[in-house]
């Protein structure tokens, strides 16, 4: 049996870079978030769900999704985002699972934001969690998406606290410009690839 593996971090913590180290290792990623538009334009029962959902509007004439309309609608409404969430989530699981099954690594990642808010990690056999200062992820985040101080604290708001995070977590990483990341991911990827052998 292959290791189904999480790993997750709140925003600017550095999740991708962690990822491109163990990508590097010749571990397998599934990248949740960008396979979520995906299936949300290319599964035709998800998208007349979210028709129903949200109307029309979400999606533009060419037949992609319109970002902009869907997080209007959501954003301000509570309980639309947990339906939404609802009909995405399992849709992402079941596709990962499909996917986990034809790897042939000893385990496979599953990089996503919600992870844990959505319970999604409840269905892997280890999780990681990426941390790094507060004060350094809005900067990253504010670098990278050209966004304010208070735009990022908004949004970082909305997610679990790290320190919930880390409560849940097989291993950490701290990506704090400090430790050196490669370090740390080769001592969890070895960790990782001998309980596979172990329980496979």
């Amino acid at each position: 049996m292959k290791l189904q593996v999480g790993i997750t971090g709140n925003m600017g913590s550095g999740k991708s870079t962690a990822c491109s180290i163990f990508a590097s290792l010749g571990i397998p990623i599934y990248d949740a978030d960008s396979r979520a538009k995906w299936l949300m334009t290319h599964d035709l029962l998800l998208r007349n769900e979210l028709i129903k959902l949200l109307g029309e509007t979400t999606y533009d004439e060419s037949g992609s999704l319109n970002r902009a309309w869907i997080a209007q609608q959501v954003f301000t409404n509570p309980e639309k985002l947990t339906q939404l969430n609802a009909l995405v989530h399992p849709a992402v699981a079941a596709d990962a699972r499909e996917w986990h099954t034809s790897q042939s690594s000893l385990y496979t990642l599953r990089e996503a934001a919600l992870l844990i808010e959505s319970g999604s990690y409840k269905q892997l056999d280890r999780l990681i969690v990426v941390t790094a200062p507060e004060n350094l992820r809005v900067e990253r985040v504010m670098q990278r998406d050209g966004l304010s101080a208070s735009e990022v604290q908004a949004r970082l708001s909305k997610q679990l606290p790290e320190s919930e995070k880390v409560k849940l977590a097989d291993f950490v990483i701290v990506n704090d410009g400090e430790q050196p990341l490669s370090k740390q991911v080769l001592a969890i990827h070895q960790a990782l690839s001998q309980l596979a052998e172990l329980t496979s």
